[in-house]
């Protein structure tokens, strides 16, 4: 996929237009042709089971946005949730491959069950899924429900990062003798302690308002098996590990 930098119609556009597709990310346009397949190959069995499961790895995503956005670190233009997406995909998808079935069934599926779905296979998987790749740290793998907290530890040196993990519209501060203080529903947001070690030695509190309601760019979009999608949420090749 080409991205455009000069002057035109693609530097504003997003869609599909005689045959070529532009897509805006991070600022930038970038340009590629439009799927040929005809639309009964994305009607088949196997392609509504991997529109299920890509539509339940948005919902995971969405639902972690806030965490994955401090504890990765993107690549080229890309976003933090398509680096989650590119080292997690596969194993993502396996995860919610049964849930996919029961979806085609006409049984309801909720993000409760999703997220049960993904501990699951991290307890019987537990360095399938990474939760934190973040640059100067040891990555940190999910090995049953979603953490509270996620630590991370430098490659070199003592230097710790203890990311509060904040999607409940909770506030919530480490204080300087390294003990954890939640407050009630007062906006949303996570605060990073970062320490010699210790376990929070200093503090830094930074609550920020507003809730995650969907429809953020920074969600990926258009996966695979849907017309105008490529094979990985918004991807743009330079996710890659």
């Amino acid at each position: 996929m080409a991205q455009i930098k000069q002057i035109g119609p693609g530097r504003k556009t997003t869609g599909t237009i005689d045959g070529v597709t532009y897509v805006t990310r991070n600022g930038k346009t970038y340009v590629r042709s439009s799927p040929t397949m005809p639309a009964s190959a994305y009607n088949t069995p196997a392609a509504k089971k991997r529109q299920a499961i890509f539509k339940f790895i948005q919902m995971h995503l969405k639902y972690h946005l806030r965490t994955i956005k401090q504890t990765f670190t993107n690549k080229g233009n890309g976003s933090s949730t398509n680096r989650y997406y590119s080292l997690n995909g596969k194993a993502l998808s396996m995860a919610l491959d049964t849930l996919a079935e029961l979806y085609l069934d006409g049984e309801l599926v909720t993000i409760t069950d999703i997220e049960a779905a993904i501990s699951a296979y991290a307890a019987e998987h537990p360095k399938a899924i990474v939760i934190a790749s973040k640059s100067g740290y040891q990555e940190v793998y999910l090995t049953g429900p979603w953490p509270a907290t996620i630590t991370l530890n430098a490659h070199t040196g003592d230097s710790t990062v203890i990311i509060i993990v904040n999607e409940y519209g909770q506030q919530t501060t480490i204080n300087a003798d390294g003990s954890v203080t939640v407050s009630g529903d007062q906006g949303s947001g996570s605060n990073n302690s970062e320490s010699n070690g210790s376990g929070g030695s200093s503090s830094n509190t930074n609550p920020t308002n507003g809730t995650n309601t969907g429809g953020s760019s920074d969600i990926p979009s258009g996966g695979g098996d849907t017309p105008g999608g490529g094979d990985t949420p918004g991807g743009d090749g330079n996710d890659q590990n």
